[in-house]
């Protein structure tokens, strides 16, 4: 059976195994957080010099808030230095960022970094690098489904409208494609709320690397077995 031999266009990352990483090692849970920040420096450059179209970072779930009070906001002091830190970065490698979840849930100062960041890097026309913040997959449908319902309701959209395809738009991910290929580090078999909707089809790829130690050597054994898979959506190939 041969592969599709070419390069994902659309990769998302379930970043875990930071707590992991830190107490292998005898350290606090936030160095592993801190330490990630590396890798996501790295494989975010690396993706952009691939041409790739789109990277998709699961950066904070709505599960999140439910750790420890002085660990979620150490996490958001982290979330907004690499906003200020990285838009250097952004602009040298020509990156769009974005943004999908509940960000109105975020604190004031995280919101206004993120604002700026988006707004400055809003003409480049590299890659996109889209941060999933408060973000919930579950979440995600649910807010779509009421705004199609008002939508309905106040007679802008008839209910024989709703398809897949009119539904898509109302997702938080409605201007974007559906990933190819979904890496999740850790080792951990699962999709953890992640982009329900969008995953239907999507390539999954697991590794036991912790995301502090997930580096380009880790990306590109991805990408190669990736291109040995044979991607039939559900059909059959002649």
């Amino acid at each position: 059976m041969s592969g599709n031999g070419h390069l994902p266009s659309h990769v998302a990352i379930i970043m875990d195994g930071n707590g992991r990483w830190a107490r292998q090692r005898g350290l606090v849970r936030i160095r592993g957080h801190k330490e990630g920040i590396e890798s996501v420096r790295e494989i975010t450059r690396e993706c952009a010099k691939r041409h790739l179209k789109q990277l998709t970072l699961y950066a904070f779930s709505q599960e999140n808030w439910k750790r420890p009070k002085r660990e979620v906001n150490l996490l958001m002091k982290l979330l907004k230095e690499f906003l200020v830190k990285e838009r250097k970065e952004i602009e040298e490698n020509n990156i769009r960022l974005t943004a999908i979840g509940r960000i109105s849930g975020l604190p004031e100062d995280v919101q206004r970094e993120l604002a700026i960041s988006i707004e400055e890097s809003k003409d480049n026309t590299g890659m996109v690098l889209c941060l999933a913040l408060n973000y919930g997959g579950r979440s995600e449908i649910v807010d779509a489904a009421k705004d199609i319902a008002k939508s309905v309701k106040d007679g802008k959209m008839d209910l024989n409208e709703i398809t897949e395809e009119t539904f898509k738009k109302f997702l938080y991910t409605g201007e974007m494609t559906d990933p190819d290929l979904l890496i999740r580090t850790g080792g951990e078999m699962r999709v953890s709320n992640f982009l329900l909707w969008e995953i239907s089809y999507t390539e999954l790829w697991v590794t036991p690397i912790c995301w502090p130690d997930f580096r380009k050597e880790h990306l590109e054994e991805a990408m190669k077995d990736y291109a040995r898979r044979e991607r039939r959506f559900g059909g059959l190939q002649e």
